[in-house]
């Protein structure tokens, strides 16, 4: 199994092991459809990058308020 390479150190390896292809070193970022730069540069939602609702029930399970509290918060917890 390939391990995981992200960025600048992803391209020294590249560079450095010609035999290593692109599928064995993976890049993170815009190529990447699990992270959020990924999705934002497809288009496409999901846990890295959550529609705007779905993101403020996070926020708000996190900081352990009820769903039903105006948003933005009436109190500073961020």
């Amino acid at each position: 199994m390939a391990m995981r390479w992200c960025g600048a150190m992803a391209r020294r390896v590249a560079a450095a092991a010609p035999s290593c292809t692109a599928a064995e070193a993976e890049l993170c970022g815009r190529g990447d459809k699990r992270t959020k730069r990924g999705k934002i540069f497809k288009g496409s939602y999901g846990n890295a990058r959550p529609k705007k609702k779905e993101k403020i029930a996070r926020i708000k399970d996190k900081v352990e308020v009820p769903r039903s509290t105006p948003w933005p918060l009436p109190f500073k917890l961020i």
